[in-house]
């Protein structure tokens, strides 16, 4: 019968554990620091010597002899922890510290003295310093000067008593709008804020509970805006907030929501330039050079792009038809990377490998210009193939091997993908050797020449085609002029214009076929009375967002 593992106290372990009920101890803490303190200031301590009374005085400044004097002193305490709950400051040594007796046993040391530490007076500890720092978070804005709230509810009331029964409808609400401190064009936000949907109209009171509401607990523009707009239980907009405008949706999520959550929280929207872009709205008489978010023309250039590469006009497109954009400019392998979910969500992509007018909208504003930060996110998450948080050399070599075959097929020699990699690398310069990662392409000023490189033929050739101090200027000159996507947007609809005017001429003797402006708002019959926040001038005021239900997918 083998014989079993005999099991064998560990000694060590049990040490560990009596020093560390030892160290625990308050008047072992005390003592610690006490004779730290007097190391750190070159003092002398005066420990007994234990047979004779007298004390041997030493120099902290010796490391050496410092250290075995202090643990000498502190190892008494460490033979008994059990018993420390109820020392004092003075150890005594010359005690027992067992009951044992007998030959065996080795006798204690006497001793005419008493080695004693002294030690201060334990002072209270001072207050937590977490509780000296001011408060410095403010998820609901940052209270300045104290508002005069009794004075904004009379200016209220003051507008209200102009209305029949003090009773406000949606016309109405610019005035309120005023009143409260607010641009014209909250007008809808606080409209629908305080129930004026369900009714037709705000009455005074109901207006001013909430709007108390909100004074007292929202303390900037943001805070007030998603309070307003935001469902219940919620912190955040999500894109039906927004409704009736799908393109100037997708142009609000697209700029402001940087964490791609199809949510917007109350500090994106702080960061972000929309509330300025809003109140801008009351003053600028031309809606087009709002371009971040309101322009008409950027509406019309996307929508029709998007109207000729939907060739039945179901409004979804396929990756055969997205294909077809810009000459069949954008490699194949990259289209399916866009079909694959890794930048678009929802049951159309998903399932029948279609994507909608939202999702296009992303597309092209980020095929336009890769400078954007969104846009850099776009195409890094399209090339990051494992999702790794980086791309690889292989990632790299996955999609430079269809511009090769591009290449061939134009009768131009591409350039070896050892030599293209050279020249990347030395582009963007990332931290670590042998992969990109997104921080690094964000640094770097030309994106836009990276990514073209490996999945947009057309516009690699261009690049080409340029010398190198030309590409730098133009990448030095960013924030200095327009963007390329407002570039592209100007040109297209002067295009888009002409052609237009250009068909006008030949329709005299015939009705002229309709624009795709024109069938698309008589395909949908757009209903504006819904939820107008922003009064936009579109020809698109009968389109019907209603058939939009199942594809407005946040992103």
């Amino acid at each position: 019968m083998p014989t079993g593992k005999v099991l064998q106290p560990v000694l060590k372990m049990k040490v560990d554990e009596l020093f560390l009920c030892w160290l625990s101890e308050t008047n072992t803490q005390v003592m610690l620091k006490d004779c730290l303190k007097r190391i750190k200031n070159t003092e002398r301590i005066d420990i007994g010597s234990g047979s004779t009374g007298d004390s041997e005085p030493f120099l902290t400044t010796k490391i050496a002899n410092s250290k075995q004097n202090i643990l000498d002193n502190l190892m008494a305490p460490l033979v008994t922890p059990s018993s420390l709950s109820c020392a004092s400051t003075a150890l005594p040594l010359g005690t027992s510290t067992s009951s044992r007796s007998g030959p065996h046993v080795r006798g204690t040391r006497r001793s005419t003295g008493t080695r004693v530490v002294q030690t201060k007076k334990e002072e209270p500890l001072p207050s937590a310093v977490s509780q000296s720092i001011p408060t410095f978070y403010f998820p609901r804005g940052c209270p300045k000067e104290k508002v005069n709230i009794d004075a904004v509810i009379t200016k209220i009331e003051k507008t209200f008593s102009q209305f029949p029964n003090e009773r406000a409808t949606l016309e109405d609400m610019g005035k309120v709008a005023k009143a409260c401190g607010c641009p014209l064009y909250w007008k809808g936000p606080l409209f629908y804020g305080a129930g004026g949907e369900r009714t037709g109209y705000v009455s005074v009171h109901k207006f001013i509970a909430m709007w108390r509401k909100i004074l007292q607990n929202c303390h900037d523009d943001a805070a007030k805006f998603i309070h307003l707009l935001m469902n219940p239980g919620c912190n955040y907009l999500v894109q039906e907030d927004f409704i009736p405008f799908l393109q100037v949706i997708q142009r609000i999520f697209y700029t402001v929501n940087r964490s791609w959550s199809g949510r917007i929280t109350c500090t994106e929207l702080r960061k972000s330039s929309f509330l300025q872009n809003v109140a801008l709205l009351e003053e600028e008489a031309d809606i087009n050079q709002l371009t971040e978010y309101f322009s008409y023309e950027h509406f019309y250039v996307i929508y029709c792009k998007f109207w000729e590469l939907d060739t039945d006009h179901d409004l979804f497109i396929d990756p055969k038809d997205l294909a077809r954009h810009n000459d069949h400019a954008i490699s194949s392998r990259m289209i399916e990377r866009i079909f694959s979910g890794a930048v678009t969500r929802g049951r159309k992509v998903q399932k029948e490998g279609k994507i909608s007018y939202a999702d296009f909208v992303w597309f092209l504003i980020s095929e336009e210009d890769k400078k954007t930060p969104t846009s850099i996110e776009y195409w890094f998450r399209c090339m990051d193939l494992d999702g790794d948080g980086a791309l690889s050399m292989y990632e790299l070599e996955y999609f430079y091997e269809e511009q090769c075959q591009k290449l061939d097929n134009m009768a131009i020699e591409p350039l070896p993908f050892e030599d293209c990699l050279c020249q990347m690398l030395d582009l963007v310069k990332p931290q670590r050797e042998g992969k990109i990662t997104l921080h690094d392409l964000k640094k770097c000023k030309l994106a836009n020449v990276f990514f073209d490189t490996f999945f947009n033929i057309e516009k690699y050739l261009d690049h080409e085609q340029k010398d190198q101090i030309s590409v730098i200027r133009d990448a030095e000159s960013e924030g200095q002029e327009l963007s390329d996507w407002e570039k592209y947007a100007a040109e297209e609809y002067d295009i888009l214009v002409a052609e237009e005017a250009a068909g006008d001429q030949w329709n005299d003797g015939y009705e002229a076929e309709l624009s795709p402006i024109d069938q698309k708002a008589n395909a949908l019959k757009f209903q504006l009375d819904k939820r107008p926040f922003f009064e936009m001038p579109s020809p698109l005021g009968d389109v019907d967002l209603d058939e939009y239900e199942d594809d407005v997918e946040i992103l």
